[in-house]
């Protein structure tokens, strides 16, 4: 199979999909009206709920969703071949992600901007609001964590990426200087990417490698405090002045960096090496079966529970007409669908141009089988963003980019993006924080009420986990829980939705069906989970994952009396 041919097939796919099944939801289902009243400019205060253009609106989602999801995700799941990552990709993020991302976009745009969690106190009952939050803070946090330590880790192994990450700091914020006062967003976009790629052609070329000070025998460590200080004043500052601005050029250079990646699939249209389906995977004891785990290992590039955390968050709090939420929220979706298959294709396909290890040069079907002759030897960080970083660069060179410049382009991308989550999650972690600490009559209790105290509470806390191990690697002692908490998250984001569309007398099969299928794969391997945290006498993570489905049972039966009662209503009104 040719990657070029499986590349046109996404795309004309996803485009498809958004004109026809997309617009239906909006349509049909949602009734989308630009006359409603959005939660942006009924509570403006500058600083959260700020309307905005929805280009821009665009960059900001997509970045905070995507971030490293889209890339880890799919270069570890291709280890049961091509396939199965291909199918689940496309056709999740068309039928799963695609609706989870929008509906609860929809909904929370129609209820004050609340977050998912708060939306399931109104839906349900006051007291799952408690636990869908509970759940949300956990996740977060590990988030924050997890991504704290990976930042610091890439700054490490791609020094390269230091100056151009950082200083698109200052140009975001004269980006977003500009656009407040009336000049063209997409001008001075070009510009600032244009500003980015000098950057990160001074770095490779006329620049020694950045290093900092290691703190405790570790720069990661000093990497990490230093980001936590980051996240603090990015998640505090109002959107519009840096948050927007920046997520703005990283969806140009994303932008950039499919349009390079595309071009190199037309110039060089490798035949994909690895197989569609690995049958040496399927009978190794050195990998996991795939059933349930590919559906919790690509997540973002389907469909993902954070991606609701996000659409409630801080994307719904910027959305100026309830219309634009199809292009934001579904629109992102399949964007980032698009961003996770050209990461299948580039390790299928650009991998085989060639991978030197231990001094030895392969290609083909041996440079695959090389790098995932085990789940060990791929699923490490590390491994993940090699099998990708080396394809792309493989790619890139076929069209005239020198392969260190090429894997510097990639690697500023992923750091860009990797740093979008870490201040974004901080963000909606502090507001899903305030929401928690709200009176009955909606007002936030001091001293949660101050942004800057409440997002210190989220820091700190986090700086506790990260802390807790050598390295900055404390996070790791949760992160086992990671994938199947997300789904988790999505599967019951899913089912808000499922009952609100009952409460308002619309068709629940376009959320019930996926929120069916991602509980049960997400349950599945919880149990599983469970059982492995068991044997290991892990009793930390033994002990959340049985609370966690605790939680999750509790939420279903809530839901389900809901129906009941719903039911119940109905016949009455009958009688």
């Amino acid at each position: 199979m040719n990657s070029l041919v499986l590349a046109i097939l996404a795309f004309i796919g996803y485009l498809v999909a958004y004109h026809t099944y997309g617009r239906y939801l909006a349509k049909k289902l949602f009734k989308l009206s630009d006359t409603r009243n959005m939660p942006a400019n009924e509570f403006n205060d500058g600083i959260d709920f700020v309307p905005s253009k929805k280009n821009i609106i665009f960059g900001h989602h997509f970045t905070t969703i995507a971030g490293l999801g889209p890339i880890v995700g799919p270069a570890i799941g291709i280890i049961w071949g091509w396939l199965p990552a291909f199918l689940w990709v496309v056709f999740g993020a068309v039928f799963m992600g695609g609706v989870h991302d929008f509906s609860t976009m929809v909904i929370s745009g129609r209820n004050k901007g609340k977050t998912i969690g708060d939306l399931t106190g109104d839906v349900i009952s006051p007291g799952t609001r408690y636990v869908f939050q509970f759940i949300m803070q956990l996740l977060l946090l590990i988030v924050l964590a997890v991504f704290a330590m990976i930042v610091g880790v890439l700054f490490e192994k791609y020094p390269e990426s230091v100056f151009p990450v950082w200083i698109e700091i200052p140009v975001a914020v004269w980006l977003g200087y500009n656009v407040r006062k009336g000049r063209s967003d997409l001008l001075y976009s070009i510009i600032a990417v244009a500003l980015l790629y000098l950057s990160i052609y001074f770095s490779v070329y006329y620049l020694p490698p950045i290093k900092v000070p290691p703190i405790m025998g570790s720069g990661v460590v000093t990497w990490a405090l230093i980001l936590y200080v980051y996240a603090f004043f990015a998640s505090t500052v109002p959107v519009q002045k840096l948050l927007q601005p920046r997520d703005y050029i990283n969806s140009h250079q994303l932008l950039m960096a499919i349009a390079l990646i595309l071009l190199g699939l037309i110039v060089a249209h490798p035949v994909i090496s690895a197989p569609a389906l690995n049958s040496e995977a399927f009978h190794s004891e050195n990998v996991p079966a795939m059933m349930p785990l590919l559906f919790i290992t690509i997540a973002c590039g389907a469909i993902s529970g954070f991606h609701s955390l996000a659409s409630t968050g801080t994307t719904i709090k910027q959305v100026d007409k309830e219309s634009d939420t199809l292009f934001i929220g579904y629109g992102s979706m399949l964007t980032e669908g698009f961003l996770a298959v050209l990461v299948i294709l580039a390790v299928a396909g650009g991998l085989g141009m060639g991978m030197e290890k231990e001094g030895v040069l392969l290609t083909g079907s041996d440079a695959f089988y090389a790098h995932y002759s085990s789940w060990a030897s791929a699923s490490g960080l590390a491994a993940k963003l090699e099998a990708f970083i080396i394809g792309s660069a493989n790619l890139l060179e076929s069209i005239g980019v020198p392969k260190q410049f090429g894997a510097a382009v990639i690697a500023v991308f992923i750091v860009s993006f990797a740093n979008t989550t870490l201040d974004s999650a901080a963000r909606i972690q502090r507001l899903s924080l305030q929401e928690i600490f709200k009176d009955k009559s909606g007002t936030v209790k001091k001293p949660f009420d101050n942004r800057y105290f409440a997002t210190a509470v989220v820091v700190f806390v986090a700086m506790v986990l990260t802390f807790l191990q050598p390295g900055a690697q404390g996070a790791l002692l949760l992160w086992p829980l990671f994938g199947a908490l997300n789904q988790l998250v999505a599967a019951l984001a899913l089912g808000v939705v499922v009952l609100y569309l009952i409460m308002n007398k619309q068709n629940p099969l376009f959320a019930l069906i996926p929120m069916l299928f991602v509980l049960i794969m997400t349950v599945w391997a919880m149990f599983d989970n469970l059982v492995s945290f068991m044997q290991e006498k892990n009793y930390t993570l033994t002990v959340l994952s049985i609370l966690i489905i605790l939680l999750t049972v509790w939420l279903l039966v809530s839901g389900l009396n809901v129906l009941t009662s719903q039911q119940r209503k109905k016949i009455q009104s009958l009688v």
